[in-house]
């Protein structure tokens, strides 16, 4: 089992409670840029550990390529003034018609 090597800083933190993750330990712990990172405190003691978070791709690709198919059609509707919220709100009527419809 391999020793594991302890190294202490001492830090200030701000006003706020920030504080700054020395760049040695951000190095050793492969941290860059804003990445996530997992905190815990257990037995007075504040622990830090990066998360390596992944894009999950959840739903369907047929929907996704539909999705990106009308992307035209969203950015045409934008640039006439129409909000996201507007364009969601006329997709769900429409869905809901279409619905009826069949019903």
């Amino acid at each position: 089992m391999k020793a594991q090597k302890r190294t202490t800083k001492i830090v200030r933190q701000l006003r706020s409670g920030q504080i700054t993750i020395p760049v040695e330990f951000r190095r050793e712990l492969g941290i860059e840029g804003e990445g996530m990172l997992q905190m815990t405190l257990l037995d007075g003691e504040l622990r830090i550990k990066p998360l390596h978070v992944r894009e999950a791709h959840t739903g369907s690709p047929w929907l996704k390529d539909l999705y990106n198919y009308f992307a035209p059609v969203r950015e045409e509707a934008i640039a006439k003034g129409y909000t996201e919220e507007e364009i969601n709100a006329a997709i769900d009527e429409a869905v809901r018609a279409s619905r009826a419809d069949q019903g």
